[in-house]
């Protein structure tokens, strides 16, 4: 199993004037720690389960190529870009730069959207569910398109596109992996078994609720015609490891344990919030103790 840190807050120690020193300080540990990913949150505004509305917030994909820049090795990306964010030409081109520039270590994490309070505030259309999922569908099609290379036009319901050009081409080929991330059974995991090449699961309530979207997924992908393991199954959860364990955190062996069930599964990647990465050593343990033990699962 391959493990990332899922960044959601940036408010450190020093506030904005050091957060771009204490991001960059942060990218560097994971990468000489071995973690495999850096994932960033795709909102404008803070979102209430993380913390008040007007928390520091940055714009994700700013935020990836600043990272890009100062790391080597990480894989970078939102688990979830809100598809009414931006247009998915630009969205494509952005993910693209992304690879690109980072020597092909970009992946595109891809959902419907669902924080209205950000959307009025900035003046973005948030149009009802349904409609962000038509819209979802069709931005996994232009993204196959353009990163075909094929060119040509795009006629949607809500998109049209006429010249699909994408130059250059993302170095990973076919593409950067495609994430669509969440767990709708209905709409969200049908587009995971037919566009993506990997879902994005909550893990935070144990594995038995990963078990269940899977065998929704795998009948998704029965009904697509899609090989259910040509998919990787990656999770969202938590990670707070001390030495001791205490104050409700883990001990390392104990977050082992907890990601070896997922494991079972099939989980082999998992994006975790690191609520005590900016403390000195915190990364440097989880490298030690729990990089090497999860890439045995």
């Amino acid at each position: 199993m391959k493990l990332g840190m899922h960044c959601s807050r940036f408010t450190w120690p020093g506030g904005p004037g050091a957060m771009g020193a204490t991001l960059a300080t942060i990218a560097r540990r994971l990468d000489e720690a071995g973690f495999f990913s850096l994932s960033v949150m795709d909102h404008f505004f803070q979102i209430p389960p993380v913390g008040p509305v007007d928390l520091d917030m940055n714009e994700a994909y700013t935020t990836l190529g600043y990272v890009a820049g100062v790391t080597e090795r990480l894989h970078l990306g939102t688990i979830v870009t809100g598809v009414t964010y931006r247009h998915p030409g630009f969205l494509v081109k952005q993910v693209t730069t992304l690879d690109v520039l980072s020597g092909g270590r970009a992946w595109f994490g891809v959902g419907a959207a669902w924080f209205e309070r950000e959307h009025r505030g900035l003046g973005i259309p948030f149009p009802p569910l349904k409609e962000r999922f038509e819209r979802l569908e069709e931005t996994l099609q232009i993204a196959h398109r353009m990163w075909s290379g094929e060119g040509g036009a795009y006629q949607g319901q809500h998109y049209q596109l006429e010249e699909m050009l994408c130059s250059p081409l993302p170095l990973q080929r076919p593409h950067p992996p495609i994430m669509v991330g969440g767990g709708g059974e209905q709409k969200t995991l049908r587009l995971v078994a037919r566009y993506a090449d990997a879902c994005n699961l909550f893990a935070n309530d144990g594995p038995e609720p990963v078990r269940h979207k899977l065998d929704v997924l795998r009948g998704h992908c029965e009904t697509e015609g899609r090989e259910y393991d040509a998919i990787e199954k990656t999770v969202n959860s938590r990670l707070f490891v001390t030495r001791d364990g205490a104050n409700g955190s883990e001990t390392p062996a104990q977050a082992v344990a907890r990601f070896r069930e997922l494991a079972k599964l099939g989980v082999t990647w998992a994006s975790c919030g690191i609520p005590n990465a900016h403390d000195d050593g915190a990364l440097e343990l989880i490298g030690r103790e729990v990089v090497p033990a999860l890439a045995e699962l």
